[in-house]
């Protein structure tokens, strides 16, 4: 029998697997753009905390052990404190308008559940600001709300409902990295491919920056915390800087902005102290001369020179990155502060390892020949051979000996899970 005439089913069932393939493929997409709050928010939580759960790991010797101590140690307090400091900081801006801006019903018009009453906005306020109803008289605090408070309802849940969902899916990445690095290992060809190259600088990369980020914004909330602590112990009662938490967590996100640091937030706090020294038997301007002082050293000088280059994002330009989360919010959303940067890396990546070759009709390699000052060196996050498999004579297996480092991240390997 001719040799094509066997062959061509064999080539039919590929076409008609690729066409299954594409299908998925386009269905993975769709979700994906669906659910792309939730992904980015997600990825966000597992590449800021993955060192902290290796740490961990090492120490408990098993993934969900380890993954679940960090979510739950790390993740969900920032969490937590976000939202509670997201919450005080627009309704003390709705009181500082007089009233002019509802912010729980731009909230709630984001998420498509229409205007929020005024006094249900107003039983949410109390709700939070007053916990401890909810332990004196939990049963009445709770028929009140599901009684005058449907829209309110409707809207935390769903907030709650993304953020399990977001901390879920990064305690799975925790879980499961080495899993999907042995998978990605696979799919690629080994990593001795340019496939496995850029995934490896990506992973890298996205680490350093979200990672660095986490690091910097808590390091400058505790600074921030402890110098408004500080200056509530010096000035009188009345003088008192307010929701010192909240404007220490404010400081610690402001000063991801290069140049601007923290500004934004400890200069109106110095405004507050001075207005209040131009009230009879108030604190004096020395004073608040000497607490700007401190503060431009403590949360300006200081993270501007020695921090934030050494912790936030070394391996990328704090510029670029400040795009980014600056445009983020204004092109996608809320969640562009996660998205925009994922999207820059993935493409500037793409820009140093594949586009050059591609463009000159080179043979591709695993190495980064553009811009090798910027981003992640795949080359030093593991060694892998110059040439693509089929020219170089290393195989996967030979390559897997020789290489700790991958898209699962650093020193981590199928074998340690």
């Amino acid at each position: 029998m001719d040799d094509s005439g066997r062959l061509w089913p064999t080539d039919r069932s590929r076409v008609g697997w690729w066409l299954f393939v594409g299908l998925l493929v386009v269905a993975a997409a769709y979700l994906a753009y669906s659910f792309v709050g939730l992904l980015a928010t997600g990825i966000f939580g597992y590449y800021a905390i993955r060192p902290i759960n290796d740490r961990v790991d090492r120490v408990i010797d098993a993934d969900a052990v380890a993954a679940g101590i960090t979510v739950l140690a790390v993740l969900v307090p920032i969490i937590a404190l976000t939202l509670y400091a997201g919450f005080q900081f627009v309704t003390g801006l709705a009181d500082l308008l007089g009233g002019s801006v509802e912010p729980l019903s731009l909230v709630a018009q984001y998420f498509g559940l229409g205007e929020v009453p005024a006094n249900e906005q107003e039983l949410l306020r109390d709700a939070l600001q007053n916990p401890r109803q909810f332990v004196e008289n939990p049963r009445q605090t709770a028929q009140t709300l599901f009684q005058r408070g449907a829209t309110v309802i409707t809207l935390v849940a769903q907030t709650l409902l993304f953020v399990a969902m977001a901390i879920t899916l990064s305690f799975f990445l925790l879980e499961n990295d080495d899993v999907l690095s042995a998978a990605l290992e696979r799919l690629f060809g080994g990593r001795d491919t340019t496939a496995y190259a850029y995934a490896t600088a990506l992973d890298a990369d996205l680490e350093s920056v979200f990672f660095g980020n986490f690091l910097f914004v808590v390091v400058m909330f505790v600074l921030a915390s402890a110098s408004y602590a500080a200056t509530n112990w010096l000035v009188p009662p009345a003088a008192t800087i307010p929701m010192v938490l909240v404007l220490g967590f404010l400081t610690g996100v402001a000063s991801l902005i290069p140049i601007v640091v923290g500004k934004i937030i400890y200069v109106p706090v110095l405004g507050y102290l001075a207005l209040q020294a131009t009230r009879p038997g108030g604190l004096s301007l020395s004073l608040v001369g000497g607490v700007a002082v401190v503060y431009f050293f403590v949360l300006d000088f200081l993270p501007q020179t020695f921090l934030q280059p050494y912790i936030s994002g070394r391996d990328l330009d704090g510029m670029m990155l400040m795009f980014a989360y600056l445009l983020g919010p204004i092109l996608f959303g809320w969640y562009g502060f996660f998205l925009l940067p994922i999207v820059l890396i993935v493409m500037l990546e793409a820009v140093r390892i594949v586009l050059p070759e591609l463009l000159h009709g080179e043979r591709l390699t695993t190495t980064a020949t553009l811009g090798e000052s910027i981003g992640a060196d795949p080359q030093d996050e593991g060694p892998v051979p110059t040439d693509v498999p089929g020219e170089s004579g290393t195989g996967p297996g030979d390559q897997r000996e020789n290489s700790d480092a991958g898209p699962g991240g650093p020193d981590r390997s199928p074998e340690d899970g």
